[in-house]
């Protein structure tokens, strides 16, 4: 087939077709102001593909060998900026609030099990930096609160008899592939401060590899938020910038999954420039030193 090097003529209708599919396949919702990204992207899908019209891409998309290329379509659908300690007023939050009350809150109950979930962790640098942060909070709360227990030699990343597990989800295969090799290069890793680099990476040539015991921290997988089947019984759950590709509709029934997804008392962390006002009334925003969380509220009986 020939190679395609015009621009397929895409019409209103057609455009339209296309937005009902995504939204139906995974809830992201393309208003007027982002038309333009779309029709690009679906050009470049078009060209990928040595197809000549939508009809016939469409037909691809919906078919039964469809599902390899509707994957590629979503992830070129979806923006994978991150970076390491992104919104550090959030994460000072997290770390030296969230997850002391946390913490302090299962010793109480002897429930040594800390389980956090990153909900669109793109390629990586989000559910790491979670890794890195309860990492030191443990090690700080332990200094503080001294455990009955002897401390094994060599001293592990998490202290026994505690155990923490961050699942990290993606529509995108090729982020969560990155994410899983953890090597990252000197621009990615402006952020990082020296006191963290030396505690939880090594460099290899002009690399920075995450050491073996922190990624073993994190678990990736594939998730669609639109589905029903998401991970269960959270302490946290990061979810940013992920909802301002939903409309309204899919943010309220987003949140109410998330809702379920937490275990009692859960912290919600949703980006910058997200919010839950007006969207629901099932959590409490936590406000400090410019940093935002919002607490799971539990029913009264």
């Amino acid at each position: 087939m020939a190679t395609i090097t015009v621009p397929v003529v895409i019409s209103d209708a057609e455009l339209k077709l296309l937005q009902t599919l995504v939204y139906q396949e995974c809830g992201m919702h393309f208003d007027e102001r982002r038309i333009h990204f779309l029709q690009d992207r679906l050009q470049r899908r078009l060209k990928a593909c040595s197809l000549d019209s939508f009809y016939s891409y469409y037909r691809l998309l919906t078919s039964r060998d469809g599902k390899i290329e509707l994957s590629s379509l979503l992830e070129n659908l979806t923006v994978n900026e991150t970076s390491f300690f992104r919104n550090r007023p959030q994460l000072d939050l997290f770390q030296k609030v969230i997850l002391e009350e946390i913490l302090h809150r299962k010793q109480s109950r002897r429930d040594w099990t800390l389980r956090c979930w990153s909900a669109g962790c793109s390629t990586g640098q989000e559910p790491y930096t979670m890794a890195m942060q309860i990492s030191d909070a443990l090690a700080y709360y332990y200094l503080r609160n001294p455990l009955p227990f002897e401390m094994p030699t060599p001293k592990p990343l998490i202290p026994p008899p505690w155990k923490v597990e961050i699942l990290a989800s993606d529509i995108s295969y090729s982020a969560l592939r990155t994410a899983q090799e953890a090597s990252y290069s000197d621009l990615q890793m402006e952020p990082v401060d020296y006191g963290f680099r030396l505690r939880y990476f090594d460099k290899l040539g002009d690399r920075y590899v995450l050491k073996k015991s922190v990624k073993e921290l994190v678990h990736f997988d594939f998730h669609n938020l639109k589905t029903e089947f998401l991970p269960q019984r959270n302490d946290v759950i990061f979810c940013r910038n992920v909802m301002i590709y939903f409309d309204e509709a899919e943010q309220k029934r987003l949140i109410d999954k998330f809702y379920r997804c937490l275990n009692t008392e859960g912290y919600l962390f949703v980006g910058h420039a997200e919010s839950l006002f007006g969207l629901t009334d099932k959590f409490r925003m936590i406000h400090q030193n410019n940093g935002t969380a919002y607490q799971r509220i539990e029913a009264t009986v």
